[in-house]
């Protein structure tokens, strides 16, 4: 064979050389991107789960948090009273001692 005859055989094996190499990378790209999209799904599962797991834990906070709270403005409320049944006893004594 001649150079001339060789290079159209030579175009022609690299042109399907090129044609395998782009399935290949395809192939590759296809995978990768499906590889990414699992990634992506898992961490927003993952992501989804745990905040249904900080609404649930909030909630069972506020829950006991309420009676606490209850608790701790009828102490307040008592210590006021006292406060000011103390202000009243010491105005009638004011009273009286004048």
């Amino acid at each position: 064979m001649t150079d001339q005859e060789e290079q159209p055989l030579e175009e022609t094996k690299r042109k399907e050389r090129r044609i395998k190499e782009d399935a290949d990378r395809l192939a590759k790209e296809q995978v990768r991107k499906k590889a990414y999209f699992a990634r992506e799904q898992a961490i927003e599962m993952a992501w989804k789960a745990n905040k249904t797991k900080r609404s649930e834990r909030r909630a069972a906070e506020e829950i006991e948090q309420l009676p606490r709270d209850q608790a701790r403005k009828r102490a307040l409320f008592a210590e006021e009273q006292t406060i000011a049944e103390a202000q009243e006893v010491r105005k009638l004594k004011a009273k009286k001692q004048s």
